[in-house]
């Protein structure tokens, strides 16, 4: 299958290779010649993810603050469910 290009990717796509490459990293078993390929993919792709999330959250705050609601806050993942 032809890898699409970066820019073509949606963001749960390009999350999905991510996890593909880093598994096939980790086992080890490629050249050198194509784990930097693979390597070099994966920093591009997590560079497109993190502008995509960024891009996302200025909407998110753009929509809040139209309608007058309140701002974005830090996630607190310690705060558990009872």
């Amino acid at each position: 299958m032809a890898k699409k290009k970066l820019e073509n990717l949606s963001f749960e796509e390009s999350l999905n290779e991510l996890d593909t490459i880093v598994q096939s990293l980790e086992q080890g078993e490629l050249s050198l010649e194509e784990s930097m390929a693979l390597f070099e993919r994966g920093l591009n792709l997590s560079q497109i993810s993190q502008v995509k999330l960024q891009a996302a959250e200025q909407k998110v705050q753009i929509l809040l603050d139209k309608n007058g609601t309140a701002q974005l806050t830090d996630f607190d993942s310690s705060v558990s469910e009872s």
